[in-house]
């Protein structure tokens, strides 16, 4: 592995280079730009522009992989190989040492117009047994397209590359839309087995009120069983007429989502301009997009009626405005970073960096950024402890995995 010398950096010298404090930022907060929706408010303290900590760990950059086609995802295998997916609709296995294999044989077609392609991918929690991977993807269909989830037995050869063996599409976000954007998505086995499903509402004006719509699949969050049917606890599966898969709604666009130490989904999701969103999402419960949300439209002009809470919606427990623009996150249990343990990891495109949110309960306490000067799309936390982050750049195609350590000095 190659170290970064210019990436070698730490959050606490990064505050001290921070510039002055513009106008709407809170003292000690990392934003450093005033908000999109000067006029919005927070709903309660704490809910946005959170103080950084008053100890931040140094951190060391090294490239584990570089040069690799535009990535969108990154699972770790239990022999500490890592599973990645490309946006152009392959599948590689890449060395701890960073050499990539073949494209893994069997996937099947991927629309990757826009914001599409293969999506995440995720081991089945049996998978030392199984063999089981799933994975999301822009599915084409009939009259557009759409987030479809599948299953598949990794069969993995020593020169690391394979086949994907009994695949099967196990869960298709409907309607169809002929779209190139907002498609989601993150797959997350939660500890009893089930599987959440995160999509977006496709984007547009014509398609995004559906998010509020429970006979719609669109703006939701899903819970299946592994094979793809809703589970019987689900909060709409006697509703008449719902889809019985859905277990969250009134969502924009989730690319980001894990569980805590106590084994509850989060995610975080892309707002418009300003309004990204932390939630803890819970059985039956309305996140209020489009009617509700911070931020605004990108024209400049209100979402709606421009309205940030209304009965029967649930307010985010964190909102960024100007956003991070997420994607990827992870839940630091590890040794490498103990001022990071309990805290969530979120790679941000608009960012540039990794966003570290520390919770105390439910509730944001403190946030701090560590650069990377280059949009990230995973987060993983390795067997090793350290953080290993997915960067991106779309005008070249590429990707390079990087490696996130204390430093020693």
């Amino acid at each position: 592995m190659r170290p970064i010398p210019s990436l070698l950096a730490s959050t606490a010298l990064c505050a001290v280079l921070l510039p002055a404090l513009a106008a709407g930022q809170e003292s000690g907060s990392v934003a450093t730009q005033a908000p999109n929706a000067t006029d919005q408010q927070p709903a309660f303290e704490g809910q946005t522009r959170a103080p950084q900590p008053a100890e931040m760990p140094k951190v060391e950059t090294t490239v584990v992989a570089e040069d690799l086609p535009q990535l969108w995802s990154l699972e770790f295998l239990p022999d500490g190989r890592m599973l990645v997916t490309t946006k152009a609709g392959d599948m590689h296995i890449v060395t701890p040492e960073g050499e990539a294999g073949a494209p893994i044989e069997g996937l099947p077609e991927v629309d990757d117009r826009g914001q599409g392609g293969l999506l995440d991918v995720a081991l089945a929690p049996d998978f030392e047994n199984s063999g089981l991977v799933y994975f999301s993807f822009s599915e084409p269909r009939d009259g557009g397209n759409g987030t479809s989830v599948a299953s598949a037995i990794l069969s993995a050869d020593d020169a690391n590359s394979g086949t994907l063996e009994d695949l099967k599409v196990i869960f298709q976000q409907t309607p169809t839309y002929n779209g190139d954007k907002h498609f989601g998505s993150r797959l997350v086995f939660a500890p009893d087995g089930a599987l959440f499903v995160t999509v977006g509402e496709r984007s547009d004006v014509e398609t995004r009120n559906q998010a509020q719509d429970i006979s719609s699949g669109l703006g939701k969050v899903f819970r299946i069983d592994s094979s793809g049917e809703a589970l019987p606890d689900n909060p709409f599966i006697a509703t008449e007429n719902a889809l019985p898969e859905i277990w969250s709604l009134g969502h924009r666009n989730m690319q980001a989502a894990t569980l805590d130490g106590e084994g509850r989904l989060w995610t975080v999701e892309h707002g418009p301009m300003g309004g990204d969103e932390l939630n803890r999402p819970e059985a039956g419960t309305n996140y209020g997009w489009p009617e509700v949300t911070y931020g605004l439209d990108y024209s400049g002009e209100p979402i709606g009626e421009g309205i940030t809470a209304k009965e029967g919606t649930t307010q985010p427990v964190y909102y960024w405005d100007p956003v991070i623009a997420p994607s990827g996150m992870a839940f630091y249990e590890g040794s490498e970073f103990p001022e990071w343990q309990g805290a969530f990891l979120i790679g941000g495109l608009v960012a540039e960096g990794v966003v570290v949110v520390h919770l105390d309960g439910d509730k944001v306490v403190y946030e701090e950024r560590v650069p990377l000067q280059a949009r990230v799309r995973d987060v993983k936390i390795g067997p090793d402890g350290a953080v290993y982050a997915v960067t991106e750049n779309p005008d070249a195609g590429t990707s390079t995995i990087v490696r996130l350590s204390k430093a020693s000095t």
